[in-house]
């Protein structure tokens, strides 16, 4: 058998444009999160911009938006004027109560005069973690974790929402984020790629995200395996049951990546991954097999700052566009 390429993509930044939905939806969940404050009308809209939170993402260790939304909560949780945490077993209730007792002021103002709030407050504090908030980010959407909630709420719409958790949803009633996605790749790209290569796709969506957008832009025909942060989470659960210790198998973990080159030991020439984060270039160095990482910049906001960030975290090439990326590939 003739033994060809294997090519992982990433998908969002990648193939889908999140821009407009993820990453401004962990603005808006943010905003939604600190609303029942004090003073929570004398925010700024935007709250802060994008390349601003690019930075927060390029920091390392947040590779799903979930946990990009605490790390953003948090950082500004330094410039809220908390009077006292209010108990309750519901979470809701103590989310709401306690955050009503809260002050904006300081943040509000800090958040109109800085150009970057986000970049200044990690220099200043690094990455933070407030027990009040980690307590509602424990569970899943329906069991407590509040801020998956309001970003699953905002991302997917009511209908999605609903169909998805099979409940309705708490706070959001406006159109899904997800309507606003765009594709990054044109189709024919990838029919190019797919005749002499094999296509694959490790993403931190989860599974049913992943399939929206395989299903809405068309893509399955070129992407036979597909794995998500279903199958992280799935193999982690194993991994607590049978070894007892909890690990996470999230990028920049390898585990997606050696999970799809062992499906295809004995038929691959070459293996590459195609990511934007410089998490995606750590885990293809960490793989136990021989991935080259292609770092792309098509997405970014800054592309001066994110091919540093790529530099740094190992890349082997770095393109602009899936022209560029041809060229290596193929």
């Amino acid at each position: 058998m003739k033994k060809r390429n294997l090519i992982v993509f990433d998908m969002d930044g990648v193939i889908i444009d999140a821009s407009n939905s993820y990453r401004d939806v962990v603005r808006q969940t943010t905003r939604q999160f600190f609303s029942p404050a004090k003073a929570a009308n004398q925010l700024p809209d935007p709250l802060f911009e994008l390349s601003d939170l690019a930075v927060v993402k390029q920091s390392g260790g947040l590779n799903n938006d979930w946990d990009l939304t605490v790390a953003v909560v948090n950082l500004l949780f330094t410039l809220v004027d908390a009077l006292k945490i209010h108990e309750s077993w519901d979470p809701w209730v103590r989310y709401r109560q306690t955050m009503r007792q809260c002050s904006l002021s300081r943040l509000a103002d800090f958040l109109t005069s800085s150009d970057t709030p986000l970049r200044s407050l990690l220099q200043q504090w690094g990455k933070q973690e407030y027990p009040f908030i980690a307590g509602l980010y424990q569970g899943d959407v329906g069991s407590g974790n509040i801020i998956k909630q309001i970003f699953q709420e905002i991302y997917l719409g009511p209908a999605l929402f609903k169909s998805t958790y099979h409940m309705e949803p708490e706070i959001y009633r406006g159109e899904g984020y997800i309507l606003r996605e765009k594709l990054l790749v044109d189709r024919s790209i990838l029919a190019e790629l797919s005749q002499e290569n094999m296509l694959a796709i490790a993403t931190g969506r989860p599974g049913s995200e992943a399939e929206y957008a395989l299903e809405h832009f068309q893509l399955r025909q070129f992407f036979p395996v597909v794995l998500t942060l279903d199958d992280c989470v799935r193999k982690e659960k194993r991994i607590i049951e049978q070894e007892g210790k909890a690990v996470s198998l999230s990028k920049p973990d390898p585990f997606m990546l050696d999970a799809i080159a062992e499906g295809y030991r004995n038929a691959v020439k070459e293996l590459f991954y195609i990511g934007d984060m410089p998490d995606d270039m750590l885990a293809a160095a960490r793989s136990r097999f021989n991935f080259k990482s292609i770092g792309i910049l098509i997405s970014a906001a800054d592309k001066s700052s994110l091919k540093k960030n790529l530099q740094r975290a190992g890349a082997d090439y770095i393109v602009e566009d899936f022209e560029s990326l041809k060229k290596i590939v193929l």
